[in-house]
């Protein structure tokens, strides 16, 4: 890392609004749909090339960024303002960034390298390459100390950050593996597949998949732990689903995005709302108690709308 005294450019998609405090909901709707008018708070264009991920650090007091112009940049949460740069942190365009600890953040790439960077001294302390394409996602297990990143060429990989080597590798699956959360008081593993399966780890025996479950039409994109029986997937029909393990099944669609494949999903710091973004340049905010606490929803036409965001 290096600090840098660059102005911040004035170019840019502004930033997304916060989600602690949406809007309040209209009558019409249990989860209203309407724009946000909310006062801009900074506009700012860190990366020479395009921003594939975003994380808060130092207890949201900055954004990390890493880029396809393989630069990793912390920027002021309130001003936009860049505070360090590492330039060349890989050798091919950032894909995933993870939160380790307060101190330690991990970056995967396109090429198949996992780093773990200490923010304190800005240096690599872990590198992992056992991936041969992109690293699609990454989980960290605080417990053990170690990472787990799926990828492009269809393995699940354990890397120990205490020995810096990987542990375990699953054998190549059929299909990529997009996404990846750890289960059942860590006792499950579940990766989402371009067919719509979700595969199924046992911890400890990662070699193959313990069950396969295809409750999903579409690719799986993302998916996000509620509790240790439930997860939320984003599939690339635009529907975001409440999905039980073990029993596995899909519990109930929750809402719809957009017709187009959802990018990402995320809480809110007190997990209060759920955030969304897909290929219609939107950010939606969806209130959580509502969701979970609604009708079921049978029906596309049903689905509740969200506070949205434009860019």
């Amino acid at each position: 890392w290096r600090p840098s005294t660059r102005r911040c450019p004035s170019t840019s998609p502004s930033t997304p609004p916060r989600p602690s405090s949406p809007p309040p909901s209209s009558p019409a709707s249990s989860t209203c749909a309407r724009r946000l008018q909310r006062p801009q708070l900074f506009v700012a264009k860190p990366h020479k090339d395009s921003c594939r991920a975003v994380r808060f650090v130092d207890s949201g007091t900055a954004i990390l960024t890493g880029s396809a112009d393989m630069s990793i940049v912390a920027s002021d949460v309130e001003t936009g303002k860049v505070i360090a740069r590492l330039d060349n942190a890989h050798d091919d365009a950032i894909n995933r960034l993870v939160c380790l600890t307060e101190t330690t953040v991990a970056s995967g790439d396109d090429d198949g390298y996992i780093k773990v960077w200490d923010t304190r001294q800005r240096s690599c302390c872990n590198t992992f390459h056992r991936h041969e394409d992109y690293i699609s996602d990454m989980t960290y297990v605080a417990g053990s100390n170690q990472i787990l990143a799926t990828s492009g060429d269809g393995t699940l990989s354990v890397n120990n950050l205490r020995g810096n080597r990987v542990k375990s590798q699953s054998e190549f699956s059929e299909d990529e593996l997009l996404s990846v959360v750890v289960m059942k008081n860590g006792q499950k593993v579940v990766c989402g597949t371009p067919s719509g399966a979700l595969l199924l780890y046992s911890w400890g025996h990662f070699k193959d998949c313990s069950d396969r479950f295809l409750g999903h039409a579409q690719s799986v994109d993302n998916l996000l732990k509620l509790d240790e029986e439930t997860l939320i997937s984003a599939a690339a029909d635009g529907v975001i689903r409440l999905v039980g393990i073990l029993p596995n099944q899909i519990i109930q669609p929750l809402a719809e995005h957009s017709e187009f494949p959802i990018e990402a999903l995320g809480f809110s710091h007190d997990r209060k709302y759920l955030g969304s973004i897909s290929h219609d340049k939107m950010i939606k905010l969806w209130d959580m108690e509502e969701l979970l606490g609604g009708p079921q929803l049978n029906h596309q036409n049903d689905m509740p709308e969200a506070n949205a965001a434009v860019h």
